[in-house]
């Protein structure tokens, strides 16, 4: 059997348990929409519903179904309108649609007339319920059912790993293309659209808006503005850029220094190093958390050893100092989402670990299991608004990190699988393959 018919039946039980474990017979999923902006008649790009992708790998067919009953076939129907305005949706080949009951529906009504007229055992999950609204379904999006849903989309199916290396595959590569025009002196957009053209893809169709920061443009967290004209000196580029693959994503950054040698080069060589120990570490059965704190002692030795700090390492990370440079979480799920869902589930009955006050940005907090996968991004930045509580503090070595701030900051990010003996690194491998 294929990967992509295992994953189908894995699909298959992980549903029939958590619609069984919620009383109810069957779901309806729903594709989504394209958002029209408002007082216009135009549509905001469209995003596929996590879960319809999760059952087929058809991501760009909206006003679509899937019709799942416990222990039966799965039901899809798909959209194609009859519209002379607009491209119709191609339907992606491959071994799905042999293994589900495919209907082609010009509206939602025809839907309604071929499930018949009992649905109070069926929940639906999708946007846009209004669509729905008289069907007699039992629920909309039930908090239960999704919780539990989002605790088993953890553990990967070989189906979801071969897509995850694919887009990884496909980021890395666009990755170089990307570096590459750094080195010849580009601007912010001319790199961009250099990663684009790697791609062979639209903005639309990348996971998420890239990151492409120069200079002092790397400390800013989620920068995509995207300057038009290169700076006067190329110092420093920190890029954060993914992929899809089937729905499936990549999630990547990368920062590299002008120069080959000197402070700035020799910090994302330190920050490179702490990233790689710190995967090095994870194991079966440790928390995500303590993976997370453990990150931060080695920021606070990096911060010690590059002279941003007058005290040492342990003092630097007791008094919370690392926050204020190391300000996001160690990292995330990733897969049908960037990031992905359920890394504060505890159980399947949607039990939650509360959040850590020192740590409100960390996205995960379960234990590592064989079949995880998330990312581990440490990252240095100098970002003044977080530094403004400190200041006149004398702990810190403010004209170092003075000399710090035109290049912004480092960031290094993989996508790591757990295995049952040690990690696989996507990313690392992906590059590596090029």
């Amino acid at each position: 059997m294929s990967h992509y018919l295992q994953h189908l039946e894995t699909v298959r039980a992980r549903f029939d348990e958590a619609l069984t474990a919620q009383g109810l017979r069957s779901v309806l999923i729903y594709s989504g929409y394209p958002a029209v902006a408002f007082l216009d008649d135009n549509s905001y790009p469209f995003r596929v519903n996590p879960f319809f992708k999760y059952w087929i790998p058809v991501t760009e067919s909206p006003r679509s179904f899937i019709f799942y009953e416990v222990g039966q076939r799965p039901r899809v129907f798909l959209h194609q309108p009859r519209d002379f305005w607009h491209a119709q949706p191609q339907l992606p080949p491959g071994e799905w649609r042999d293994a589900v009951d495919l209907t082609l529906i010009e509206g939602a009504q025809a839907v309604r007339g071929a499930l018949g007229s009992d649905l109070s055992q069926t929940a639906f999950i999708g946007e846009g319920p209004e669509v729905i609204a008289d069907w007699g379904l039992a629920a909309v999006n039930p908090e239960t059912l999704i919780n539990h849903l989002h605790y088993q989309r953890a553990i990967k199916t070989s189906y979801e790993l071969e897509c995850m290396r694919k887009a990884n595959y496909f980021a890395a590569r666009s990755h170089n293309a990307a570096r590459d025009a750094f080195y010849n002196k580009a601007s912010e957009l001319e790199i961009h659209a250099a990663y684009l053209a790697a791609m062979k893809c639209r903005e639309t169709q990348l996971p998420y808006n890239s990151i492409v920061g120069l200079n002092e443009h790397g400390a800013i967290l989620h920068y995509d503005h995207y300057d038009v004209d290169a700076p006067s000196e190329h110092r420093s580029f920190l890029i954060d850029a993914g992929a899809y693959y089937n729905g499936y994503c990549a999630d990547i950054t990368r920062t590299y220094a002008a120069e080959s040698t000197g402070f700035f080069a020799e910090l994302v060589e330190a920050v490179d190093q702490a990233e790689q120990a710190i995967i090095s570490a994870v194991e079966v059965g440790r928390s995500y958390y303590d993976l997370h704190v453990g990150m931060h002692r080695k920021i606070a030795q990096i911060l010690k050893a590059f002279g941003f700090f007058k005290i040492d390492a342990e003092t630097i990370y007791e008094r919370g100092y690392t926050n204020a440079f190391f300000p996001h979480g160690l990292g995330h799920y990733i897969g049908l989402q960037v990031h992905d869902v359920g890394g504060y589930l505890k159980n399947a009955q949607g039990d939650a670990f509360a959040r850590d006050a020192r740590h409100p940005f960390l996205r995960l907090r379960r234990d590592v299991q064989p079949g995880q996968v998330f990312t581990i991004e440490p990252g240095i930045y100098v970002v003044d608004q977080l530094l403004e509580e400190f200041e006149g503090n004398e702990d810190f070595n403010w004209q170092r990190i003075g000399e710090l701030r035109p290049y912004g900051g480092v960031r290094i990010e993989d996508s790591v699988l757990v295995t049952e003996t040690g990690t696989e690194n996507l990313t690392r491998n992906a590059f590596a393959a090029l």
